[in-house]
């Protein structure tokens, strides 16, 4: 949920326009909720994503359950380290980052999902790590180290 709403912020930044929608269900931590988010010049009639040009996925039942939905020619970031290798579609491009054990060597893997932002803001045209990291700190405004800790994390998924 923070990764789509960081997004939406980091949208909002660049001064286009933007829709998140949060999916809350009875999902936990490491479940399959999702949430989605659009980043657009132009303007949004729906925040409904149903092929994403983006998809990450932290888990392998989001994998089974959201994979086939990203528009062909798109991109898919999987954390390896929940996921292991799996099949690849051909018509998209695949990342898969050990996220989990980055950030657990950066001493928190719940920023994991920041690892996963800065592979967004390295593919994607819509957002920069620039307006993914002034988001982020309006976001972690009086938590300094929190702050410094995912933006860590940012860039060393942009690093990837």
């Amino acid at each position: 949920m923070f990764m789509g709403k960081l997004l939406a912020e980091a949208g909002l930044i660049a001064g286009q326009n933007v829709t998140w929608m949060p999916a809350y269900g009875a999902e936990v931590r490491g479940g399959t909720s999702y949430s989605m988010t659009k980043i657009s010049n132009a303007e949004i009639a729906s925040p409904v994503v149903a092929n994403p040009d983006i998809l990450v996925v932290m888990n392998k039942p989001s994998l089974v359950k959201y994979e086939a939905s990203v528009k062909p020619g798109g991109v898919l970031i999987a954390n390896k380290s929940l996921i292991g290798d799996f099949h690849k579609r051909k018509d998209i491009k695949t990342v898969n980052i050990s996220m989990t054990e980055i950030a657990s060597k950066l001493g928190d893997i719940r920023c994991a999902n920041m690892i996963a932002i800065g592979a967004i803001a390295k593919r994607s045209s819509t957002v920069s790590i620039k307006n993914v990291t002034g988001a982020l700190k309006a976001m972690f405004k009086g938590k300094e180290e929190l702050f410094l800790l995912n933006k860590k994390a940012i860039e060393k998924g942009y690093g990837t």
